[in-house]
């Protein structure tokens, strides 16, 4: 299994807007492009540094190619729409994970 995991920081005024945003439009939007079958979205518990609260989203897929394809077709709209909507109240990496 191939994991697409997208780590963000949220800074605290916007936490409740964005988590609603995240389960109710863009995480459908991202299972939508069919390139992923399931997804977790976890906050981390043991943030002491950061002023705002970690999040991570996990996104799963049975194959590396999917998720190229997905990284070209479909993820720098996405990555828009979520930047247009919270400007710089977000900080996100990414990284490629596989099951073993």
């Amino acid at each position: 299994m191939i994991i697409y995991n997208v780590t963000i920081n949220v800074e605290k005024e916007v936490e409740n807007q964005w988590v609603a945003w995240m389960k109710e439009k863009h995480i459908p939007d991202i299972l939508a492009t069919g390139f992923f079958d399931d997804y977790k979205m976890l906050r981390l518990l043991n943030e002491t540094e950061n002023e705002g609260e970690t999040y991570a989203v996990q996104y799963f897929t049975d194959s590396l190619d999917k998720l190229e394809q997905y990284m070209v077709e479909h993820a720098p709209r996405l990555r828009e729409a979520h930047l247009e909507k919270f400007q710089n109240k977000c900080l996100s990496f990414r990284t490629f994970l596989e099951t073993i």
